[in-house]
């Protein structure tokens, strides 16, 4: 008998060792006579030893593709969990009456899990159970960077089982803030020389002329003073000079036109916006215009929005660490490159955008785009032949010049922010106050202005809306 006993533990051993390497644990379960649903807990790939106060005789499992079970003594008990799920033990005696039933529950090995997340992860409040064949992670985290390794690591012990049940602490609220900053200066320079003769002598007679007397077309009057003005408003110059001579029937004129022209132009756009992190937001200032469309049905509609639009999507990654993801743009009307189509004038648009992705810190600016654009144009016209002659070849030649510089910088600043009560923000409205009867007829104004108020608020946000009109606020 005591050797078939030694022979069968072997046996049991030689088929543990082959089907997990893994160590048993003894379980601290007395199973005594008379009791039944006992509760056992077995890792999956693993093997726990259960000692039984009473001998039995006979051992069977409800299910043996959840646990497999095998005697080493009529009072020891070897159980290996193989896959996750409940099933029961039930142990009779030598007189075939029942013992015992145990509830075994197989899981699957949360242990060494929990040490791999406390070594990634310390210091993180993550609460690990398991349910079913599945893990349950609860709790809260940091930032949305430790939930992603968490649930990338219980992946890889529960594939397609784990229930994210974590939340996310800290602020969790982006605003971000864009400057959109244009300065555009344009130089052009113009400088012409028109020289124009006529005469008359017996049945010979001559009229010519170069520059602008050639497009006025009356270099016979230029002495008389139209030919000279008509030439300069022709060329739309700032300043003329005009010298004439004559001497007989020989009348010749010289017309000096210059013209110079400087513009600047500064766009500043300031839009702020705030999202819930993970979440889209968009911001649209100006408007949108109708463009007609050809479809099969004739002429359609389409409107096209123009202005200041800002559409972003903010990730709060690690504490105060913020993903943007973000499409910017400034657009206006260009009415001089319109195009008239089915007798309607449709205008262009001058649009500068931008569309990133970039990762900066709480209170933090990034330069997320800049142009430096400089153009340059040189035209000069002459008379050939004639206005290569030194010294009086000017007189048979023209030149413009223009020069156009932009410079763009667009600067976004993120920040991490939290909601405060209505009454402690300041409008642009509450800092005007509209003027009484007296102020208005008597003194003229058409608005005053407000200091401020004790409470942070100006007059409009101090205003009683109580009583049977406006909101009611409960």
């Amino acid at each position: 008998m005591q050797i078939k006993q030694i022979i069968r533990a072997g046996l049991i051993g030689l088929a543990v060792t082959t089907f997990t390497p893994l160590t048993s644990v003894a379980q601290n379960l007395s199973i005594t006579s008379g009791t039944t649903a006992r509760n056992l807990s077995v890792a999956i790939n693993r093997a726990v030893v259960v000692e039984s106060d009473v001998p039995f005789a006979e051992l069977s499992v409800a299910n043996p593709a959840i646990a497999d079970i095998a005697t080493l003594s009529d009072s020891t008990i070897y159980v290996l969990g193989k896959s996750p799920g409940r099933t029961t033990l039930t142990l009779l005696g030598p007189d075939g009456r029942l013992i015992t039933n145990v509830e075994v529950q197989v899981a699957p090995d949360i242990a060494e899990f929990k040490e791999r997340l406390q070594e990634i992860l310390p210091g993180e409040n993550i609460e690990v159970r398991t349910a079913n064949a599945g893990l349950v992670l609860s709790g809260t985290v940091s930032s949305i960077l430790k939930l992603d390794r968490a649930l990338d690591l219980a992946e890889r012990y529960a594939p397609d089982a784990v229930s994210n049940l974590m939340t996310v602490g800290g602020t969790q609220q982006v605003m971000l803030k864009v400057r959109f900053a244009e300065m555009s200066r344009s130089v052009s320079k113009d400088l012409s020389v028109s020289l124009g003769f006529s005469g008359v002598t017996g049945n010979f007679g001559t009229n010519a002329g170069t520059g602008s007397n050639i497009n006025n077309g009356t270099t016979t009057g230029i002495l008389a003073g139209p030919g000279l003005a008509g030439a300069s408003a022709a060329g739309t110059s700032n300043g003329a000079l005009a010298i004439g001579f004559g001497s007989g029937s020989l009348q010749a004129a010289v017309l000096i036109e210059a013209l110079e022209s400087k513009g600047l132009v500064r766009t500043l756009a300031e839009p702020n916006l705030t999202a819930l992190s993970g979440q889209q937001a968009e911001f649209l200032a100006g408007g949108e215009i109708p463009i007609p469309v050809s479809d099969e049905d004739g002429i359609s509609i389409s409107y096209r929005p123009f202005g200041v639009e800002l559409a972003f999507t903010p990730t709060v990654v690690d504490g105060d660490l913020i993903n943007l993801n973000l499409a910017t743009s400034v657009s206006t009307l260009d009415t001089t490159n319109a195009i008239v189509t089915a007798g309607i004038a449709v205008p262009s648009f001058s649009t500068r955008a931008s569309s990133t992705t970039v990762e900066l810190r709480d209170g933090e600016s990034f330069a997320i785009a800049g142009l430096l654009q400089d153009n340059f144009v040189d035209l000069a016209g002459q008379v050939p032949w004639l206005g290569d002659v030194p010294v009086l070849g000017s007189l048979f030649r023209s030149a413009n010049y223009t020069r156009n510089q932009t410079e763009l910088v667009v600067i976004v600043t993120a920040h991490l922010v939290t909601p405060h009560r209505g009454d402690s923000f300041v409008l642009p409205t509450d800092r005007i106050r509209p003027p009484t009867e007296r102020e208005l007829f008597l003194n003229g104004d058409i608005a005053k202005s407000v200091r401020g108020s004790r409470n942070g608020t100006g007059e409009v946000a101090r205003q009683d809306f109580s009583g049977s009109y406006g909101y009611v606020l409960e």
